[in-house]
């Protein structure tokens, strides 16, 4: 019997994006998945719009906070729901390749990787394609993904056989970078990436990486908070992070040759 994917979906306010992103996941060629939506007190139609989705597909499950708790806390909260093998995450204005899972599961036990994740394409905010590419490195150790948060969340999966249940610590950005940096830590072995772009990430107007202010406080949080490091020894991974983030990971980028 195929394996059981839990996918994660947090939402807040999702109306605009969110249903092309739960019927990426309708496309799925691997189709032994739960999907896990937990709203995060919604004041638009996004609700309305999930409950149809789970009304008509048992294998879809919508769990709603009483007030706004934050990407973090309502990321937990899937994941403490979780039934599966593996542990996938989608944020609502995401897509998934119809193979995605198919894809990258034979990819993780071909290999035996407990952390695996891909490529990915990007599109504007309205879902344009941009012709650019985040091409995955072959393996990120921990050390790496220190350095610079390597894996893109909505490409990511763990194998929950294995390493049990990783949760987010409860930042209030950037709380994806830490359950991977404990999900490799808790593996003792690299994370390993799969060449082919198998997701589309919607870039955003007011996304992080295009408010370099947020970039550097959100991430000197990520060492201070997150990983409980000094202020001196924050910094100095800051550092090192504005590095890795501009003269290094920015050349994982490509141009794509689709059209």
């Amino acid at each position: 019997m195929e394996a059981l994917v839990s996918i994660i979906m947090p939402t807040y306010n999702s109306q605009r994006f969110i249903t092309p992103t739960i019927e990426s996941v309708l496309k799925q060629t691997h189709t032994n998945w739960e999907l896990i939506i937990i709203d995060d007190a919604s004041n638009d139609d996004t609700l309305s719009i999930v409950n149809n989705y789970a009304s008509n597909n048992s294998n879809i499950k919508v769990f709603q906070n009483k007030m706004n708790q934050g990407a973090a806390v309502t990321r937990n909260k899937g994941i403490e729901e979780a039934q599966g093998d593996f542990i996938a995450f989608l944020d609502s204005d995401d897509l998934w390749k119809p193979h995605k899972l198919e894809q990258q599961l034979k990819f993780m036990l071909a290999n035996n990787a407990k952390v695996s994740f891909s490529s990915y394409d990007i599109m504007d905010e309205n879902g344009s394609l941009l012709r650019k590419t985040v091409k995955a490195l072959p393996k990120i150790t921990y050390k790496k993904l220190l350095k610079c948060n390597y894996i893109g969340n909505l490409t990511g999966i763990y194998n929950t056989k294995v390493l049990g249940k990783v949760y987010a610590p409860n930042l209030r950005k950037r709380q994806d970078w830490l359950l991977w940096l404990q999900a490799v830590k808790k593996s003792k072995m690299p994370a390993l990436g799969v060449e082919e772009s198998l997701a589309i990430y919607r870039v955003r107007t007011h996304s992080i990486s295009s408010n370099k202010l947020s970039l550097i406080t959100y991430n000197y949080l990520v060492y201070k908070k997150g990983l409980g490091f000094s202020t001196l020894k924050s910094i100095y991974y800051l550092v090192r992070f504005l590095f890795e983030y501009f003269f290094v990971k920015s050349k994982q980028t490509v141009t794509s040759q689709k059209t």
